[in-house]
């Protein structure tokens, strides 16, 4: 789950983006649960925000982010934006092929195939954001 609080003090919007754990999509039904249960919580305690707010409930979208080993190894063969100190050569920013998932040594490795057809290696924590990438055909 991904939160924001955007809008204005008198009229907060918060931009919550669900994901489903069985790794289905999340469909217009799983927004409208979502939402009916977070704005009774909302509701439920007044003094948590003010009665007038927008709340928006989506999924993570095209370019969602990637978190956790799990969100890698989903989205393997895909192309992701990458933020990491480890892509010195290109800047520290490269849109990437994930390659997968890899066990080295006991700790578990990210493999990105680079713009220059490398591949790389990167543990989590040496991510510092990483999205998918999209791209329009029209």
């Amino acid at each position: 789950m991904e939160f924001r609080v955007g809008g204005s003090r008198s009229r907060p919007v918060l931009d919550i983006r669900i994901d489903r754990r069985d790794l289905q999509k999340v469909q217009v039904g799983d927004c409208e649960r979502a939402s009916r249960a977070i704005e009774a919580r909302l509701d439920a305690v007044p003094s948590v925000i003010d009665s007038r707010y927008v709340l928006e409930v989506s999924s993570p979208g095209m370019e969602r982010p990637l978190r956790t080993l799990a969100d890698w190894r989903r989205f393997v063969g895909r192309r992701a934006n990458v933020t990491s100190v480890k892509l010195a050569d290109v800047g520290g920013r490269a849109e990437v092929e994930i390659v997968g998932v890899v066990d080295v040594d006991g700790s578990e490795h990210i493999v990105v195939r680079d713009p220059k057809g490398n591949e790389q290696h990167l543990v989590l924590a040496d991510v510092s954001e990483a999205r998918l990438a999209f791209h329009w055909k029209p």
